[in-house]
């Protein structure tokens, strides 16, 4: 028996039980967590240091080490995850529809758990903390494969997880982490067909075109983040400029963050050297031959239009009107997020309507994709798929269905 497999086992025998828990047992096992990271946040932050340490010296960028780094304010996020997640309804064993057919038979459709989920990731340690939380609270198993410059951290969230469920009635057999750095164990878990039922990627292009090429398990593929804001004519140019600063510079490694800021031709003589002079210390501007006639600006080529940064970097381009936005990010988006800044309800309505994306917003910074920010107490990643997982991946998400049908001796004729 394979390493993985082993693990699997356990993780069946652990999914099938905790799919008959009820939701004041999921809940006390949850909060026992909650309190388990807390008491161990001291050694968390000295394991999470290790990773931290070794991504500077291999000279990774700071805006990926920002994603990895955990302080005793992050850990206090992902207790607050999980407490909101508590609070959060049970999605199991629930139904939207139940109906009598004229043979008397009355079908209805609940909502059961997936079972086992698998979840391969990069970098971010509280990811561990989310996909942990939300699989419980969905009644799912999770086997964790984070990256290996985060194993340190990984390794010590997962052994407070352990402790806090052994206080409660939930087994610690619902929850298992790959503790190697191995990766032809990547290869192995994306075939256990018979042990996993759904495998979620979350992470860089890389990894996650290399998970849908070669798995054999169903997958719900999280999106890369080419996120777009487009400042139309009648745009409140102070706003504007918060919402761009807010959506670039706060957390510029992430999948929410903007990219590319498309600005009307009208506003551009005011709007884009106010935009400079909030961002050109930090950020590196890169635009088109039009915008280089109102700010002093890199030339942008036709890879920029395309780029997930993810770092301090921001391409700008001039169009005509709405249409021709909406036109660029169905060309170069990756149905992410995407935003409108305008005073304009049509050009509203349009943008959210024909604009091809997960979340599309209106007067808003991109940075609020996010299961913490939607509610959900956190994720499984931001879907771009036009399955039933859309957006951020929550509870309801983590839930397949069942008929459940009554009968009285009918019979098929």
């Amino acid at each position: 028996m394979s390493y993985l497999v082993d693990k699997c086992e356990r993780l069946n025998r652990g999914a099938r039980a905790l799919a008959k828990a009820d939701t004041k047992s999921k809940n006390e096992a949850l909060e026992q967590v909650a309190k388990s990271l807390l008491r161990n946040q001291k050694y968390i932050l000295q394991e999470n240091q290790k990773d931290v340490m070794k991504a500077k010296e291999m000279n990774i960028k700071e805006s990926l080490i920002d994603r990895l780094r955990l302080n005793e304010k992050r850990i206090n996020g992902m207790v607050d995850g999980i407490r909101k997640v508590i609070d959060l309804n049970d999605p199991v064993w629930k139904s939207d529809r139940v109906w009598t057919l004229e043979n008397g038979l009355t079908v209805s459709k609940m909502t059961v758990p997936l079972g086992v989920i698998g979840i391969i990731y990069e970098s971010r340690p509280n990811v561990t903390v989310e996909a942990f939380s939300l699989a419980l609270k969905s009644g799912n198993g999770i086997l964790l494969r984070g990256s290996s410059s985060a194993i340190n951290s990984n390794r010590a969230i997962v052994n407070a997880i352990k402790e806090g469920l052994e206080k409660s009635s939930i087994s610690m057999d619902v929850i298992e982490f790959i503790d190697t750095e191995d990766r032809l164990v990547v290869g192995e878990m994306l075939t256990l067909n018979k042990y996993i039922d759904v495998i979620i990627p979350r992470g860089g292009e890389e990894l996650i075109q290399y998970v849908v090429k070669n798995s054999t398990v169903p997958t719900i593929e999280t999106g890369v983040g080419n996120c777009h804001i487009f400042v139309d004519e009648t745009a409140d140019i102070e706003k504007a400029i918060d919402i761009v600063k807010n959506a670039k510079v706060q957390r510029p490694g992430v999948c929410n963050a903007c990219e590319t800021v498309l600005v009307h031709k009208n506003i551009a003589e005011k709007f884009l050297p106010k935009l400079y002079e909030a961002l050109n210390e930090v950020v590196e501007l890169r635009g088109c031959s039009a915008t280089k006639r109102f700010i002093e600006v890199k030339e942008a080529t036709e890879e920029d239009w395309a780029e997930e940064y993810l770092d301090y970097i921001l391409a700008i381009k001039i169009v005509e009107d709405v249409h021709e936005a909406i036109d660029h990010i169905e060309k170069y988006g990756t149905k992410h997020s995407e935003a409108i800044l305008t005073e304009n309800l049509t050009n509203a309505n349009i943008f959210q309507r024909e604009v091809d994306a997960a979340a599309v917003y209106v007067n808003a910074s991109t940075r609020f994709t996010d299961g913490g920010q939607f509610g959900y107490g956190g994720e499984m990643g931001i879907s771009t798929q036009k399955i039933h997982a859309r957006g951020p991946v929550g509870l309801n998400e983590l839930v397949t269905v069942k008929y459940t049908i009554m009968g009285n001796g009918q019979i098929r004729e």
